[in-house]
């Protein structure tokens, strides 16, 4: 299982920390014994500026990380104080290294205590003085296996919602399909009242047509009757 690479960078990062604190002691040790540290110092000023930007670049990481939603808040805010440590830390190899204080000797065994960081998997962080008492005294393997189960859960429920939303998805189209049917429906029928609405009109039509010619037929049917009738009167012999 590969190693997140934002604690791989954190723990390079820690060694470079180291690597500046051994350097300076030996800087000072140089100093104190008559030397020349002018080439140390030159390597201190590269290693210091290393430092920062590495300090930096875990900064963006942890913020693209949280941004991204890839970070449980607990995990956020446990990063975030690794490199508050980390920047303070920095600021004391700094003055150290311009002579504005005198590395303690207790910080100095501290520094040395530090090991190879996560690449052995057996040596803690030294600097996790506000670490959550989920992590505290968790060596950085045993930390990385807790992120990952903590990821593996995340993964799992997000994989469980994908399932609901698919679900819901397939949902929506069979919904969809049966309105569409539906509306062809309505659609026939909307046409079959048209067909037979205009059929009724024709015959009502007819109906009245038929209806007057009757009428025309019957008041022909009495005149004539009628005319008959006078014509047998008129010759009627009296």
């Amino acid at each position: 299982m590969s190693q997140d690479p934002w604690l791989q960078n954190y723990d390079a990062t820690c060694r470079l920390a180291q690597e500046v604190a051994e350097n300076l002691h030996e800087r000072n040790r140089q100093q104190r014994t008559g030397g020349n540290p002018a080439k140390i110092n030159m390597t201190l000023r590269a290693s210091l500026q290393k430092l920062k930007q590495n300090i930096s670049q875990l900064k963006e990481g942890l913020l693209r990380a949280s941004s991204a939603r890839r970070l449980m808040q607990p995990e956020a805010d446990r990063r975030q104080n690794l490199i508050d440590d980390l920047l303070t830390r920095e600021k004391q190899l700094n003055a150290t290294f311009r002579g504005d204080v005198t590395e303690p000797e207790s910080s100095r065994s501290t520094l040395m205590g530090m090991g190879s960081g996560t690449s052995g998997g057996g040596a803690a962080n030294p600097w996790l003085i506000n670490e959550s008492e989920d992590t505290r005294g968790l060596t950085f393997g045993e930390i990385k296996q807790q992120q990952q189960r903590v990821i593996e859960v995340q993964d799992a429920g997000l994989d469980a919602l994908a399932a609901v939303i698919s679900r819901h998805k397939i949902m929506g189209q069979e919904i969809g399909n049966e309105l569409e049917e539906q509306n062809e429906i309505i659609d026939d029928l909307t046409h079959l009242v048209d067909k037979t609405d205009d059929r009724i009109r024709n015959e009502t039509r007819r109906v009245k047509l038929v209806e007057t010619k009757s009428a025309s037929c019957g008041m022909l049917v009495v005149i004539v009757l009628l005319l008959i009738a006078i014509v047998v009167v008129a010759v009627w012999p009296v």
